[in-house]
């Protein structure tokens, strides 16, 4: 195969608050939570159906990291553009294992608010103990919580 192409974009809801850690060397890197739902209606019952996925969220990108600091929280609607990454590392028994996510990289990722109201200033994730509170929407879906 001549080229190939590592592209992910979803659209959904944040479960969680973003997530912000610090390494030694002074780097950053920001973990989302996305829930993205398709509904439908079962063609035998007539019952409405939902099926919600779980998809973890790495941001790598100084700017984007202070973007959802500040702009997003649980519940905002994000675009989130980024490509697929897969890390793998030993457990303290000595077995392999894996983890999946979207990694949104310097020039290669974005994210975008889609929410229609904006979020109150102020908050900061990297801030111990911040519990901003939720904006309420109109129809506001609760989000089940993260299985993980």
């Amino acid at each position: 195969m001549a080229g190939s192409i590592n592209k992910v974009i979803l659209v959904g809801n944040l479960g969680t608050n973003p997530e912000t850690r610090q390494f030694p060397n002074g780097k950053k890197v920001c973990t989302l939570s996305l829930a993205t739902s398709q509904s439908w209606k079962d063609r035998q019952t007539g019952e409405q159906k939902e099926n919600t996925q779980w998809h973890s969220v790495s941001i790598w990108d100084a700017n984007i990291i202070k973007f959802a600091e500040n702009y997003l929280q649980k519940g905002s609607k994000v675009y989130v553009e980024g490509k697929l990454e897969t890390s793998k590392w030993q457990d303290a028994s000595g077995n392999d294992r894996y983890k999946t996510e979207v990694a949104v990289r310097p020039y290669s990722g974005k994210i975008e608010s889609l929410s229609s109201q904006p979020v109150e200033s102020g908050f900061a994730s990297t801030v111990q103990n911040s519990t901003p509170k939720r904006r309420s929407e109109p129809n506001d879906t609760p989000w089940p919580e993260p299985p993980f």
